[in-house]
């Protein structure tokens, strides 16, 4: 049966739009670094990398190359760690250009050193470029966090940070990170601004 991340892992990528805690398990994921303003062409074609990457593993039987452990999946969502320069923290408004991110697409437990090398020799003759040095394999574990499910536009984030922090605090945590992270759930090229679903994440521990 083919694994899909919406039904199986519901936890995860089925949140509810008020703030709840969840427990995020070490996961594996492909991921590449960048700054500035993410409408710009220099975040598309990192987020292309990812997706190059993604599809190589996805599609390795029909290359010749089974996995030990595959199995048939549905492709991960793009997600981002968000970050900003000392000068953007020091500013009283959010300047895009100054943000500092992370995207990284998640890759399913089967993936193995021996795995990401065959999908970086299988990108590189599929789809040369030169952001594919750039990206790089790690595993990451979020442990307990916040998270919530924003429905609308990116630029209306901040409410739903606003709740999330409300929680944080009334429940006794505090924010283990500066970072959060995004996973977006739509695709923002066909669904209109309105309706774009992003989970918003908080890492936090006890204070």
């Amino acid at each position: 049966m083919k694994h899909e991340y919406k039904k199986h892992e519901k936890e995860l990528y089925c949140p509810k739009d008020t703030p709840h805690l969840l427990r995020v398990p070490k996961q594996k994921f492909f991921c590449i670094e960048g700054q500035g303003d993410p409408n710009k062409e220099d975040f598309t074609e990192r987020v292309g990398v990812l997706y190059t990457l993604s599809y190589a593993v996805r599609m390795m039987p029909k290359n010749g190359f089974i996995p030990n452990g595959y199995f048939e999946y549905t492709v991960y969502p793009l997600e981002g760690i968000w970050d900003l320069t000392e000068n953007g923290r020091n500013l009283t408004y959010l300047d895009k250009n100054e943000l500092l991110y992370t995207i990284m697409i998640r890759q399913p437990d089967f993936v193995t050193d021996e795995v990401v090398k065959k999908a970086f020799e299988i990108a590189h003759k599929k789809k040369p470029d030169s952001l594919l040095k750039e990206a790089y394999f790690t595993e990451i574990e979020d442990g307990l966090s916040v998270q919530i499910l924003h429905t609308g536009s990116y630029d209306t984030e901040p409410q739903s940070f606003g709740k999330m922090i409300d929680f944080i605090e009334q429940n006794n945590y505090k924010r283990r990170l500066l970072t959060h992270r995004e996973i977006y759930l739509s695709d923002v090229r066909k669904t209109e601004t309105s309706k774009l679903k992003t989970i918003l994440r908080y890492t936090i521990e006890d204070k």
